[in-house]
């Protein structure tokens, strides 16, 4: 399905909730259609459904799909396992970062990239992207997926692209500025990094006439203290953007930047509860789980993706699509349990950038005499620590190390930042 105008996706947003559901119910019923008995994975899964499929209802009975199934052997070619047809029908391959365990490789084919490019859509009619933009693509030419769907989704818009892969931070602060750059797509992380090398370099970022900063690969998009400081050094509005090379480019967020929302138009949402495993309440912290409903050549049904959310229902606005409170707030494999406390690394950046002196940090967990301990290492302009610790052990209801580190001595991260490190 081609969602080819502004207004047909409008449409979509405004359903109500039954339209809605009788809408995902058919396109499941024709994911299931296009991809049985071909694809095996899922052949062997829902052996035992039936079809067609009469109520959404029906998928709590059905088994979850885990990353680690999609994996091959640790000595082959790690292709995912969930591929429909021969390798030879494709025509795209990527790969996941492998930040969390070994990366993983996935196929589109020709179709599925056309439904990547549509469901980009949402994301940049969210940011007000039209044909008029010059989009700078602050990213490099691997295989991350995102950027590559992001190029062809601006390109399919009509926008001037500026790729900048190889091209060193400065050499791509110098291209924002011979092209008149109005867009920007970046990590969090490289926002903030283009804007320390161009102060650096004596110039500033908000001169650059750059109107929106499209940011993706880390939560600090929906971040409110991270998402200020890049508005603020970029004189921009920034777009938060959810996805992953496993399931597609599912989340988008808004110029008030207080949520995300799911693309309920071409995804199935599921919320399990982290204390029940039953499905969420509004506002309660779950799970994320997603079926992707127009990816036939690698689909991803009931997949766990990991994500920790909180989503609302009730929302105000055109938008009919449930919105996740703060965005993704962490990874149910990146929560620290420290001393009893669940710590998520983005409650630690939300408050480690409101303080502006602060140029990057660093989290590390580790035990000394037994005892779980966490240190936040900062390259702090003011070289004044105390003030940070105060308001981590304010907000964390724990005692934090914090250690100031010489400036520029941290890592920098042009793709996902890695700033959080167990050590136990």
């Amino acid at each position: 399905m081609t969602l080819s105008t502004a207004e047909e996706r409008r449409a979509l947003e405004s359903l109500d909730p039954h339209a809605l559901a009788q809408h995902q119910l058919r396109l499941l019923n024709e994911l299931l259609e296009r991809i049985l008995p071909d694809n095996q994975f899922y052949t062997g899964k829902l052996a035992d459904i039936e079809r067609p499929v009469r109520s959404l209802d029906q998928l709590t009975a059905w088994p979850f799909t885990y990353k680690t199934e999609l994996l091959g052997s640790p000595h082959g070619h790690d292709l995912a396992a969930n591929r429909t047809w021969p390798v030879g029908r494709y025509s795209r391959l990527h790969r996941t970062s492998g930040t969390h365990g070994r990366p993983l490789v996935v196929l589109d084919t020709a179709e599925d990239w056309q439904w990547w490019i549509d469901c980009w859509q949402y994301i940049l009619d969210a940011a007000e992207v039209t044909s008029d933009d010059c989009v700078l693509m602050a990213f490099s030419f691997g295989p991350f997926i995102g950027f590559w769907s992001a190029y062809d989704a601006l390109a399919a818009r009509g926008c001037l692209l500026v790729p900048t892969g190889g091209v060193s931070t400065l050499g791509r602060l110098e291209l924002a500025r011979t092209s008149q750059a109005t867009v920007v797509c970046c990590t969090p992380s490289y926002a903030l990094h283009l804007a320390e090398v161009a102060a650096e370099n004596k110039f500033d970022v908000a001169s650059l006439g750059v109107r929106r900063v499209i940011v993706a690969g880390e939560p600090g998009g929906s971040v409110g203290s991270v998402r200020a400081r890049i508005e603020s050094l970029w004189n921009a509005k920034v777009i938060d953007h959810c996805g992953a090379t496993e399931v597609g480019p599912w989340g988008y967020g808004d110029l008030a930047g207080a949520s995300v929302s799911v693309n309920e138009s071409q995804f199935i949402a599921e919320f399990l509860s982290v204390a029940t495993g039953t499905p969420a309440a509004e506002g309660e912290l779950a799970e994320l789980v997603l079926t992707a409903l127009g990816r036939y050549g690698s689909p991803a049904i009931r997949y766990r993706t990991g994500d920790l959310v909180r989503p609302l229902w009730h929302g105000e606005g055109p938008s009919r699509f449930v919105r996740l409170d703060g965005g993704i707030l962490g990874r149910t494999d990146d929560m620290l349990v420290v001393r009893g406390v669940n710590i998520f690394p983005s409650s630690i950046e939300q408050i480690v950038r409101s303080f502006p002196e602060v140029v990057e940090f660093r989290a590390i967990v580790y035990k000394a005499a037994h005892l779980d301990q966490l240190r936040v290492e900062i390259e702090d302009r003011l070289n004044e620590p105390a003030r940070i610790a105060q308001e981590l052990q304010l907000r964390l209801g724990m005692s934090v190390e914090v250690q100031p580190v010489p400036l520029g001595s941290l890592p920098r991260f042009e793709g996902k930042g890695k700033r959080f490190i167990d050590r136990r």
